[in-house]
């Protein structure tokens, strides 16, 4: 099937020849002709890099009236990359239709410059959920001319705790206009929007709902906790042209990474929370032009990067649940490219491995963690294939070449390029020379798996379910601790986590570590655990909005009760 039979006019057809877009995504072919018309509300559910920009925003445009200078068109999208990602296709695909003009508007730049924008006269809004009602509040937007409204990664907005902005966006909107939901899984939340405000919705779901994309290949490699960034480190040596993500829990453990792996000569940069707008973009356009190759990534972080090519995503520590990880993989193998996720995990890890096998039909395969022996090997014949592909240009240095030529026809070409190889490849064959198996054998794996196995970027040991008792507290006091402040969490047993669940849960919604994390109390349907004093107040700001496995979590002050006294 052709775009020209999609039922696309001239215009939108000239733009998408010049982007060499000749066959549309299965998300295209399914969608597009069901929206042209506008007809009815629809719900398409898709893995990331499917498309659905195009499914969606090919019909939005061709549906406005350009010659009508007020908004017609809004797409609702979960973070600045992405609202700015869509906004630059969308006026690709636009660029051979005059009049039309498409502004985004988005948190940490300039809300004047973005209503004067609006004000101009826009036929179609990009926005970021918070920044839109923002303005909708200011009556800087008019919504009156709504044909359709597009909420793109509904799944992902949710996660970030959008939810109460999203409601109150679509109640501002027209009762006329259509409203189109695309998202890549389909947890409650969503399924609940959808119930709530689409009208007998048009439904195409492209592979299995929430499932990982088909061309992603899953591999984990199973290594002792100390061995965590010596593993990292050789996968990356190993594959010399790798463009990848790396996933970390917290925004200590990301820029700590990042630091690591600059020292060691990878060209590496952190992604995370406490990066400002400007730092933010920098290393972003940075990604994108290839100058850093590896971008080590806090989930929330990575949220809308949106970009083709990446090869591998490497999960340092495995995220809480398996809709996470199929958020996080899925930044690989877009658009219809293939592309690997490898899991880092120990030992006593692995039963979450299974536990997402099952809950995302994924299958994992098992590799080892290269030797230096293979690694070597790679980044030799990688050097061998790039200097090959190098163009001889060496017009800037004509005049020194005969010295050069009279200097080397001492030695055949054999030693030229014995030495050649010596010099460029002695540091790594010094480092890798006596590298260790760092691999954990599948016989110690079951072992670890029935005895339960030491946690050491904790320092803790975690003990199989067995061997507590029904009601005892999961991790005990921290005498290295001060004064502490109880709180009551909405997670419990039933939810089938332990107490590192809860530790990452808040270790990543407010910033501390571990470290100031005391006692953890997990009874059936919620918990109580510690955090010292001095960080209680930026926990509870932190954590009003945390969102476990698809769904919001309660996290308030718990006092622990005391007998009254009786009165006298």
């Amino acid at each position: 099937m052709s775009f020209a039979e999609l039922g696309l006019t001239d215009d939108l057809l000239k733009a998408l020849q010049d982007l060499e877009f000749v066959e549309p995504t299965p998300i295209q072919a399914e969608a597009i002709p069901k929206l042209l018309p506008v007809d009815n509300d629809f719900l398409g559910l898709a893995q990331t890099g499917t498309g659905k920009t195009g499914a969606f925003g090919l019909p939005m445009l061709q549906a406005i009236d350009p010659g009508l200078r007020k908004p017609q068109g809004i797409v609702i999208c979960p973070t600045r990359e992405l609202c700015m990602q869509i906004a630059g296709d969308m006026q690709q695909f636009s660029k051979h239709t005059r009049g039309v003009r498409i502004t985004a508007v988005y948190g940490g730049a300039s809300i004047q410059a973005q209503i004067k924008s609006l004000r101009d006269g826009s036929q179609i809004i990009v926005a970021t959920p918070g920044r839109l009602l923002d303005l909708i509040r200011r009556r800087a937007v008019n919504l009156t001319n709504m044909i359709c409204a597009v909420l793109d990664e509904a799944d992902e907005m949710l996660n970030m705790g959008f939810q109460e902005d999203i409601d109150a966006i679509l109640d501002e909107l027209p009762e006329s206009v259509r409203i189109w939901l695309f998202s890549a899984t389909m947890p409650k939340g969503v399924r609940a929007i959808a119930s709530k405000f689409l009208k007998d919705p048009l439904e195409i779901t492209i592979g299995n709902r929430n499932d990982s994309a088909a061309n992603i290949e899953h591999c984990c490699c199973i290594i002792q906790e100390r061995h965590r960034y010596e593993a990292l480190k050789r996968i990356l040596d190993y594959t010399p042209e790798m463009f990848g993500l790396v996933f970390c829990r917290t925004r200590m453990d990301t820029q700590r990474i990042a630091e690591f792996l600059q020292k060691d000569g990878f060209q590496a940069e952190a992604l995370h929370g406490d990066l400002s707008q400007a730092q933010r973009d920098t290393v972003m356009r940075k990604f994108r032009n290839h100058s850093v190759r590896v971008l080590v990534a806090t989930d929330v972080a990575a949220r809308g990067i949106d970009v083709d090519d990446i090869s591998h995503v490497i999960h340092y520590r495995l995220p809480d649940d398996t809709l996470s990880y199929t958020h996080r993989s899925g930044r690989t193998a877009r658009a219809g490219k293939s592309g690997r996720s490898i899991a880092l995990v120990n030992p006593r890890e692995m039963i979450r491995i299974r536990d997402m096998e099952r809950n995302g039909r994924l299958k994992f395969t098992v590799e080892k963690v290269p030797d230096g022996n293979d690694i070597c090997r790679n980044q030799l014949y990688a050097f061998v294939d790039s200097l090959i592909d190098t163009p001889a240009n060496v017009d800037h240095i004509a005049g020194h070449l005969p010295r050069v030529y009279e200097a080397l026809e001492v030695l055949d070409k054999r030693e030229i390029i014995d030495r050649i190889m010596s010099r460029e490849f002695s540091g790594m064959l010094e480092a890798y020379s006596n590298a260790r198996d760092i691999n954990v054998d599948p016989r110690e794996q079951r072992k670890a798996a029935r005895r339960g196995d030491r946690d050491e970027s904790r320092g803790r040991f975690q003990k199989d379910d067995r061997s507590r008792g029904s009601n005892g507290p999961r991790r005990g006091r921290d005498d290295r601790l001060g004064p502490t402040q109880r709180f009551f969490i909405s997670i419990g047993r039933v939810d089938k986590v332990n107490e590192g669940a809860i530790v990452r849960l808040v270790c990543d919604s407010s910033g501390i570590t571990s470290k100031l994390i005391g006692a953890i109390d997990m009874k059936r349907e919620f918990s109580f655990f510690e955090v010292e004093k001095s960080v209680a107040g930026k926990v509870l700001a932190s954590c009003r909005k945390a969102v476990f496995d698809g769904r919001p979590v309660k996290i308030r002050d718990a006092y622990p009760s005391t007998p009254r006294k009786k009165a006298s």
